[in-house]
């Protein structure tokens, strides 16, 4: 049984134009939501053996917050230049590349790509993977090619403005 979850960075800033994408920033609002995602995240049992993150400042911000919250090592924090703005297929091949000895993965990025991914693997699940919004699958593989058809379980999807009621705590 392996685990993917798909974690979106946190709201970046818009107000420095001379920055590149690559460069924004967190900005007040993903500041606070990343801390917060990041302990709805651990009380959700996610306990990822790797995590990789797009290196854009935003993304890399967003993963290091949360692999302190769930301790992660951020020395264990890998950075994939491939996943900064990855389509579905790129996502796809980033994954199917990983060691068959990790059990359970993080992805740190980017939509349009991580909505494609997650409706992907549960069709219609998202029209749009909030920022900061968390969806994890419980995949029934031996390996990460997800090109071919697995059982697969949605997990947790959590999102920093989802309403929090019993019947949507953590279990």
């Amino acid at each position: 049984m392996k685990t993917l979850t798909l974690l979106r960075h946190a709201k970046s800033s818009w107000s420095d134009t001379s920055l590149a994408d690559h460069e924004r920033p967190l900005n007040r609002r993903g500041e606070r939501d990343v801390p917060a995602m990041a302990v709805r995240i651990q009380d959700a049992g996610v306990r990822p053996s790797l995590i990789i993150s797009s290196p854009a400042v935003r993304t890399w911000a967003t993963a290091k917050t949360v692999a302190r919250q769930i301790s992660y090592p951020i020395e264990f924090l890998q950075r994939e230049a491939e996943l900064y703005l990855a389509n579905l297929n790129s996502l796809l091949d980033i994954v199917a590349e990983q060691d068959v000895s990790f059990n359970s993965i993080m992805i740190v990025g980017h939509n349009p790509g991580l909505t494609e991914f997650a409706n992907f693997l549960h069709p219609g699940l998202t029209r749009n993977l909030p920022t900061c919004g968390v969806v994890s699958f419980s995949i029934d593989a031996a390996d990460w090619n997800l090109r071919r058809e697995h059982e697969l379980e949605l997990a947790y999807y959590d999102y920093p403005k989802r309403q929090r009621t019993p019947s949507t705590q953590p279990h």
